[in-house]
């Protein structure tokens, strides 16, 4: 449910679980967060969550199995990757080129890399939101950081950012945050009729992301190979 009216974490996760079924091996998840691309995982592969040691001041995370490091050089229970997956993290770091020369250098030759980022999308976990990138940006970075065959496909166009940016207007007075209780309850009385509405802009959105993609997106999903040595 929640995916369907979170467009961008509903896009993220068609194109992952796209991808997932057809992985084998080792998989590293940087910046994993909660981990919630571990169960698309086939059976049998070896998962490895990265993340920085301050996720949980910074972004909220915690989960016990995770690998922390302080954000230069990945720790070595990271190495010989078969696939690197790195979700809405590129905005978050202070120094993409680093970090994307870090996976390189974690994945085995032959190895794939997913990554996501967002574009049409609010500053978020403020202040450690810092960019925005573009597909020449994207193409760019990872070339210059060793990948090859990249290919980068839009989340979505320009009604899926319309439809995005009206739920936007809308979800402040239908789950109201950090007001009282009876303020909270006007609100949502008073927005109640927007309800069906607010649905249809989520149904509208899903139906077009199943598009191309256009210029005007939720954001990038991108595919790259490490080369075979």
């Amino acid at each position: 449910m929640r995916r369907f009216f979170d467009l961008q974490a509903g896009s993220v996760w068609s194109d992952v679980a796209a991808e997932a079924g057809t992985w084998h091996g080792k998989v590293v998840d940087v910046g994993c967060g909660a981990q919630p691309y571990r169960s698309l995982l086939p059976d049998g592969m070896s998962y490895v969550g990265l993340d920085i040691e301050t996720a949980e001041d910074a972004f909220g995370y915690a989960s016990a199995d995770t690998i922390h490091f302080d954000g230069g050089r990945w720790p070595e229970g990271t190495a010989n990757a078969d696939v690197i997956l790195c979700t809405e993290v590129l905005e978050h770091v202070r120094e993409p080129r680093a970090l994307l020369k870090e996976a390189f250098h974690a994945l085995k030759p032959g190895g794939r890399l997913l990554l996501t980022v967002p574009f049409a999308a609010r500053w978020h976990f403020v202040p450690h939101d810092y960019w925005r990138f573009t597909p020449s940006s994207l193409k760019l970075l990872l070339e210059e950081a060793g990948f090859q065959n990249v290919v980068v496909r839009a989340r979505g166009d320009e009604l899926t950012v319309a439809c995005y940016k009206l739920q936007a207007l809308l979800l402040p007075f239908l789950m109201p945050q950090q007001v009282g209780a009876i303020k909270a309850f006007g609100l949502r009385l008073i927005a109640s009729p927007t309800v069906p509405v607010f649905v249809a802009l989520a149904a509208v959105a899903n139906l077009s992301l199943r598009g191309k993609g256009g210029d005007d997106c939720l954001g990038y999903t991108v595919t790259a190979d490490r080369a075979v040595e």
